[in-house]
């Protein structure tokens, strides 16, 4: 596998270090080094700022607004986009639904649906986890039911990333019951402003407020915001997901959180540490020498499939590890020094992090579940 980079990487690279040095707004690179929470104008002022540039809806084909980069240029541009501390586009809106309206969305819906998420006036949110129906979607209850030119929708949503931020929800609903579980399954969208539908919040052991429940009680949805065919919403679901676990893997931001551990170090004598810092190291050289295997997949034209669950295992797992290790260190250090705690944004940010990455292995499918996706579709055991 040719794993070198074209001779305009360079040229490019620079280009977009640019853009984040001069065009991006400072104010939020301010705000995520201090781990503080992000509100819905935040995220719209950090995605018009790309979207200005445009280079908001990355994986977009460029006669659907795409920049028209090969996988080598979305490469180097996630790394620089991490690497500088920029926050990442909200995935609900331009990495998951964007092209699944691509895909599948009728000339009508992308006209309605994609120049909202290419500009950031609109926010989708993501309807897919129901309670007793996480890692096994297929199991999922939300019926509905056919009535004229509408469907009613009754049932419930759990986890719903920035629904309080949303102006439209995608949904996985059972429009029938069939032998094979993943058979019936519709992927319908409807306005969050819509009669019936009701956001709950979840608030999270870090006291902030990202996650929701969303009930939805005799929801009138138009047949015409439906994405494809009726019954057909799992094969939808799959691509989406395909483009879900590839998104995972984070390797310039890990690399940051890596650094500063490592400065940490330099005042440290435990090994223990020095020993799990060199291990972490190895863990992530293989990331990232996986997330280039991808790429060279997709370069060829193929899809990663069912192996994606390899990238979303590594580096979810990794993602925990290291941000653990970063509070143990920092930890450790305050307490052979008999200093003071650490600056409060160094140390609100560990914490948010470490806090954070713990849902990793759970949400976007459970790392159990990826692992038996792996061992029957992967290995056929």
């Amino acid at each position: 596998m040719d794993m070198t980079f074209p001779p305009d990487t360079d040229a490019f690279r620079d280009e977009v270090r640019a853009f984040f040095a001069n065009d991006y707004p400072k104010n939020l690179l301010e705000k995520t080094a201090r781990g503080e929470p992000l509100s819905k104008q935040d995220y719209q002022q950090s995605e018009q700022a790309l979207s200005e540039k445009g280079w908001l809806c990355v994986n977009w084909p460029d006669e659907n607004g795409g920049p028209g980069w090969d996988v080598t240029k979305k490469f180097i541009y996630d790394q620089e986009l991490e690497g500088v501390g920029a926050i990442s586009p909200v995935p609900m809106g331009v990495i998951y639904v964007g092209p699944v309206i691509v895909a599948f969305g009728t000339d009508e819906q992308k006209a309605r649906w994609l120049p909202g998420i290419q500009q950031s006036t609109t926010f989708w949110a993501q309807g897919y986890s129901e309670p007793g129906s996480g890692s096994d979607l297929a199991s999922l209850q939300c019926k509905a039911e056919r009535d004229g030119d509408d469907y009613i929708v009754t049932g419930t949503k759990i986890w719903t990333s920035l629904a309080q931020h949303a102006d439209w929800i995608f949904a996985l609903v059972r429009t029938s019951h069939e032998d094979v579980k993943q058979q019936g399954i519709t992927f319908l969208c409807a306005p969050m402003d819509s009669p019936g539908i009701e956001v709950h919040p979840i608030i999270t052991i870090d006291g902030r407020h990202s996650l929701n429940r969303v009930t939805f009680d005799n929801v009138r949805v138009p047949v015409h915001n439906r994405i494809g065919d009726e019954g057909q919403g799992w094969k939808y679901a799959n691509f989406l997901l395909g483009n879900e676990r590839t998104s995972y893997a984070h390797v310039a931001g890990k690399r940051m959180q890596m650094a500063a551990i490592e400065q940490f170090l330099e005042s440290i004598d435990e090994q223990e540490y020095h020993a799990r810092f060199n291990e972490l190291s190895v863990r992530l050289d293989s990331l990232d020498i996986t997330v280039l295997r991808v790429l060279a997949t997709l370069a060829n034209g193929a899809s990663p499939g069912n192996e994606s669950s390899i990238l979303k295992i590594m580096a979810t797992e990794l993602a925990q590890d290291i941000t653990e290790l970063g509070m143990v260190v920092r930890q450790y250090a305050g307490i052979a020094s008999f200093s003071e705690q650490m600056p409060d944004p160094a140390a609100a940010k560990a914490t948010v992090d470490y806090l954070g990455t713990r849902s990793q292995s759970i949400y976007g499918g459970s790392n159990e579940i990826q692992k038996n996706i792996i061992a029957k579709r992967v290995l056929g055991l």
